[in-house]
């Protein structure tokens, strides 16, 4: 199974080319499964302190209109979040799934772990979900998701070891400064979860606008770092083994009881 990460430039103007370049990439690889950055079809709604209702609403509707077309991307499933309101009003950050044979996106999880300071006001702009981490199933693997912030939460990486997951998909929004702070976290999880670790993450230049440094990744469950993204390389594939994730669930430190 060929896993693809990215990171994509969110602003007007540049995420179109990026996603033509995703697309190109997926064709080369031949990629089977892509995960897309933590709400990465639009510029990052929660820079700002004060919520606007409006730029929710926008970024709402071009998550639908990129989500509908993501059959042109090529993959034969593609997980990412996307921003919502739901039936009572209630704006929250949601994982979701897509596959060629179910084309309207599945609701995998809510986020539930929200920072609130400088740059990421996500506590201000939205509401968590409910505290539950659930699996999904795609191309024959089971797929967990810890969407940015639950990332450090490693009870829920544990948890995902006992559910038998064989992806951990970490879309995440994260600032320059701290990247390499983020790939060690991702390696860990990897090595709490038994899992293969991906990552996405936007990208804008310093300066641009909120810090978001990309550095997407594909980590196995033994914490050894298969490929990472960056400016020069935003797109990153590598082939992975599921019965390597299914039988690190009996090796250490995933077998030691809680």
């Amino acid at each position: 199974m060929k896993v693809t990460v990215c990171q994509l430039d969110p602003r007007d103007g540049y995420l179109d080319a990026c996603l033509e370049g995703l697309k190109n990439h997926v064709a080369e690889q031949g990629s089977d499964f892509v995960l897309l950055p933590e709400m990465g079809f639009a510029e990052w709604v929660a820079a700002n302190p004060v919520a606007d209702a409006a730029v929710w609403d926008r970024a709402v509707a071009a998550h639908d209109r990129h989500i509908a077309a993501l059959d042109q991307l090529g993959a034969k499933a593609v997980m990412g979040t996307r921003p919502i309101v739901n039936a009572q009003g209630s704006r929250r950050n949601e994982a979701y799934l897509w596959t060629q044979e179910a084309p309207v996106p599945s609701p995998v999880h809510q986020k539930y772990y929200l920072p609130d300071e400088e740059g990421y006001w996500e506590h201000s702009w939205y509401d968590r979900g409910p505290k539950s981490f659930d699996t999904a199933r795609a191309l024959g693997a089971r797929i967990g998701v810890q969407i940015c912030t639950e990332m450090w939460f490693f009870e829920w990486a544990r948890h995902y070891a006992a559910s038998r997951v064989d992806l951990l998909c970490v879309p995440r929004a994260t600032p320059h400064e701290s990247v390499d702070k983020w790939l060690a976290g991702g390696q860990a999880a990897a090595v709490c979860s038994g899992a293969y670790c991906l990552s996405s993450n936007p990208w804008m230049p310093p300066g641009a606008g909120v810090s978001i440094g990309g550095l997407g990744w594909i980590v196995d469950p033994e914490g050894n770092i298969l490929a990472t993204t960056d400016t020069e390389t935003p797109y990153a594939t590598a082939e992975i083994d599921l019965d390597f994730a299914r039988q690190s669930k009996s090796t250490y430190p995933r077998y030691v009881p809680e």
